[in-house]
């Protein structure tokens, strides 16, 4: 590729896949043309179609899929023992009560600190974020630039594995007492 080709924006279904990438809560058109100013619902469609076009074309083992009014890169359902390999099944993850508290923790306070998930469990909660980060529960956030210590929030592998659509429907302390 030469210099001039780098120096060109790249075109918008690339932008879009980037996006998507990038993970994080599904990317809804709206969100997606607030970030790419004046693009419209449709063209963002249209390069959601083409991004699965040609992932399925090239035979990718992801694709796009719809979720909570946006869409998210996922895995094909015949790679899914890639991903359970990687990060063991669901079957296989077992948190110790550390690791339960600390993710209950992260769930309900996100974006928090490891301070703040220590001050609240009053012990050290390095071991219990390393195994949450490494299972893919949780991911180090990007928070204020200003504070200097990383914030740990749940990702889309959380909500998949306790069968959530969003942090919404977490339970709250009122539903808890009433069970």
């Amino acid at each position: 590729m030469d210099h001039a080709d780098e120096s060109s924006p790249p075109p918008l279904v690339r932008i879009v896949e980037a996006m998507l990438f990038v993970g994080g809560a599904p990317l809804s058109a709206a969100r997606a043309c607030e970030v790419l100013q004046g693009v419209t619902p449709e063209a963002f469609a249209q390069a959601i179609a083409a991004l699965n076009r040609d992932y399925r074309d090239q035979g990718r083992p992801y694709r796009i899929q719809p979720r909570d009014q946006g869409y998210e890169l996922t895995l094909r359902p015949n790679f899914a023992v890639v991903r359970d390999r990687t990060f063991g099944s669901t079957r296989e993850a077992r948190l110790s009560q550390a690791a339960l508290d600390t993710l209950s923790l992260v769930a309900y306070r996100q974006p928090v600190t490891r301070q703040e998930i220590d001050a609240q469990r009053g012990a050290d909660s390095l071991g219990p974020l390393r195994q949450l980060v490494r299972l893919g529960l949780i991911a180090v956030q990007r928070g204020d630039p200003a504070q200097t210590e990383s914030c740990y929030g749940t990702t889309a592998r959380f909500l998949r594995l306790f069968g959530l659509r969003g942090l919404d429907d977490l339970p709250r302390v009122q539903e808890i007492h009433k069970s």
